[in-house]
């Protein structure tokens, strides 16, 4: 069975990956740039025949 330390350890591991994933996702989302969308080409409006 697993001991007081080992468990200890363990968890002060798995925290610690934790803690640096989350750091590591916030500075790449505040340093990621967006991209801009390209402008769409509309197609040009068909002038209706007077009637």
């Amino acid at each position: 069975m697993i001991s007081d330390n080992d468990l200890y350890r363990l968890a002060i591991f798995l925290g610690s990956a934790a803690m640096v994933l989350i750091i590591f996702y916030h500075y790449v989302e505040v340093n990621n740039e967006e991209e801009k969308p390209e402008k769409a080409v509309r197609p040009a409006k068909s002038a209706k025949a007077a009637s």
